[in-house]
């Protein structure tokens, strides 16, 4: 159940007891001093709220980070590697959003540029999973349910998006009326930058019960004033020039004033009369029948008439305005809050049938033309487009084809739970077969959007206890979303030496221009800076940029002593720490007499060596956590 109210509290509480109830209650509240009373009361009767309530209800998913954390672990078979160094790199999450999301407060906090959500729209018709069960129309909580869930996952959305970012969401009148409110909640309602109406469907309604609804909204919400939204803009071509004489395509322009200030008095200067076909004086109208204006002045008009540019229709004077091919006109094609003319569910639903070769693949899925309309209105073609409620995985498509149209270079995520084998048969498949390829039902071949690498990724659990054990596996574990957090992918040797991976890994990007080294034994350390100073002293290595580095250190500490020789070339971050501290506005807090805030004493009356045999040579080393000792001061383990 939620509730909108607009009142202050006082008058909110007066409903169980008046002011001066109120105020004698907390006159004998002890442990207060009679200043701290003052200023309570102060502030009770000055704070008003306006807004949504409901009634909390809690989650599974929340529920399981109280101990554990999330990470995000690549499934390598899946991944799908195009032969252009320069082709995006696209993630798919296989999981619960509201985890997956925890993991990219890591990854992508303050990155994102375009988020689109396609949220369930809680119908009552098994359209919404609430843990683990459909929320029916009948269930008294439907709505406070729907609240809890969008409310967790729209506030760490607001701290994955840039400065520049936007949000845009799908919704019915189910909920359209509280998600705004929640949205002016979360994104503050100064941030509003719309509401779009998209006409769903021209036919068909009778299963309606009182009207056709053809109708959905899509809520817009910029991240601060820093987003700009950006129009279309199309160059004009002789196509579009409807009428023709010697001189050539033309279109016709209104020459009387249209819309507002269009009459006489708005600009006196601009009344005047012109000789009609008969040879008639004709005075400008406004579109109200009042005496209007002109929309050129005097000195231009006398241009039209002496070069012929006017033609008459139903006895209203219009300019030719001729085709240059020469001029490169562009045309801005201004937005319009009502989009009836993008595409229908029936387009999105004949595009799944056309790529996987039947029907019923999805339920109602979103056309790829709608999401090329609101994610192109960002200017970035770089831009990161985040989707968590993925479903079928439209929006993955139509970041591809966009690039494909523009050239841009725009990477997509996507996250969406493998209820009933979504994630693996629909959202993956679909993606897969635009990737690659495929043949219509009619047999038409569709080539692949071939400029496109897809990664595929699933939620895994470290417990949040900061034991070395714990640790070591978080560290461990974190290592694809590293490879995330700095789009570097392509494992391969150091400096010409093959790490052994229990030690070190080292990545780069497609392009080689990005570079990491993780390394997981702080032994090794000496070691691998000798190896940096050899490989900085290539001066292509030097041009390549800072290569980053991040050391397994429980407590924070990124051993910067140890790489002080080569600081200038590294650019240095402790781990897992940095990962923990971005958690640590999204976890739920722990509800436990105290957290394990420091690390578990050493587990051993030795220390373990790294040797040069041990970093080169995969088989003889393994990192049993068990045996690893913390020792800070030091600067080894």
């Amino acid at each position: 159940m939620y509730l909108l109210i607009g009142v202050s509290i006082q008058n909110y509480v007066a409903i169980f007891m008046n002011k001066y109830e109120l105020a004698k209650k907390i006159n004998e509240l002890e442990g207060l001093t009679n200043d701290e009373k003052s200023e309570l009361i102060k502030l009770l009767r000055s704070q008003k709220k306006y807004g949504l309530v409901w009634e909390d209800k809690p989650e599974d998913a929340e529920q399981r980070m109280v101990n554990e954390q999330p990470v995000l672990v690549e499934v390598p078979e899946r991944a799908i590697i195009s032969d252009d160094a320069e082709a995006p790199n696209h993630i798919l999450i296989e999981g619960d959003n509201l985890e997956a999301l925890t993991a990219l407060s890591y990854t992508h906090a303050g990155k994102i540029d375009v988020i689109y959500l396609d949220p369930p729209y809680n119908t009552g018709n098994k359209d919404f999973i609430y843990n683990d069960s459909f929320v029916d129309k009948e269930d008294g909580y439907r709505h406070s349910k729907w609240l809890t869930f969008m409310n967790k996952r729209l506030k760490i959305a607001k701290n994955l998006l840039s400065d520049k970012g936007v949000i845009f969401i799908s919704i019915d009148d189910n909920e359209q009326a509280p998600l705004k409110m929640l949205c002016d909640e979360v994104f503050g309602n100064i941030n509003l930058c719309g509401q779009l109406i998209w006409r769903k469907k021209s036919g068909g309604g009778q299963t309606d019960i009182y009207f056709v609804t053809e109708h959905e909204y899509i809520l817009v919400y910029q991240k601060s004033a820093a987003f700009k939204w950006i129009d279309p803009v199309e160059i004009q071509s002789s196509d579009e020039f409807k009428n023709e004489d010697e001189r050539g395509k033309y279109n016709l322009v209104k020459l009387e004033k249209w819309g507002s200030s269009a009459h006489k008095e708005d600009r006196p200067s601009m009344y005047f009369p012109i000789k009609d076909e008969q040879g008639n004086d004709y005075f400008p109208i406004a579109p109200d029948g009042k005496p209007g204006r002109w929309r050129i002045g005097l000195q231009r008009m006398e241009n039209v008439l002496n070069n012929n540019l006017i033609e008459w229709r139903k006895g209203k004077p219009y300019e030719k305005v001729y085709f240059d091919i020469n001029a490169q006109k562009v045309k801005v094609k201004k937005s319009r809050s009502i989009l009836y003319d993008v595409a229908e569910n029936a387009d999105g639903s004949y595009l799944l049938t056309s790529l996987f070769g039947k029907k019923d693949i999805f339920t109602n899925p979103k056309p790829v033309e709608l999401i090329t309309n609101v994610i192109s209105h960002h200017g970035n073609k770089r831009a990161i487009i985040l989707d968590f409620f993925a479903g079928s995985g439209t929006t993955l498509h139509a970041t591809m084809l966009l690039n494909a149209e523009d050239g841009g270079h725009r990477q997509c995520i996507l996250v969406t739970n493998n209820e009933n084998g979504i994630c693996e048969n629909v959202t993956y498949e679909r993606n897969r077969r635009v990737i690659q390829g495929y043949t219509t039902p009619k047999g038409e071949k569709i080539p692949g959007l071939t400029r496109n690498n897809l990664r595929y990724y699933k939620t895994k659990f470290v417990p949040r206890d900061k034991s070395p054990k714990n640790l070591r596996n978080l560290m461990a574990l974190s290592t694809d979303m590293l490879c995330i957090h700095n789009d570097t992918y392509i494992e391969k040797s150091f400096a010409g030496k093959n790490i052994n991976n229990k030690i070190a890994r080292y990545f780069e990007s497609n392009d080689g221009t990005k570079r990491m080294l993780v390394i997981y034994r702080a032994e090794a350390i000496q070691t691998l800076v000798e190896l940096m100073k050899q490989e900085f002293k290539n001066a292509e290595s030097k041009e390549n940029g800072k290569l980053m580095v991040y050391v397994f250190s429980p407590n924070g500490y990124a051993y910067d002593d140890e790489f002080e020789d080569v600081a200038d070339y590294v650019s240095l971050c402790a781990m897992p720490d940095a990962v923990q501290n971005a958690y640590r506005r999204v976890l739920p807090k722990k509800r436990q007499a105290q957290l394990l805030e420091d690390v578990a004493e050493e587990t051993d009356s030795e220390a373990r060596t790294v040797e040069e045999s041990d970093l080169f040579q995969n088989q003889t080393y393994t990192m049993a956590a068990s045996e690893i000792k913390d020792n800070r001061e030091g600067g080894d383990e």
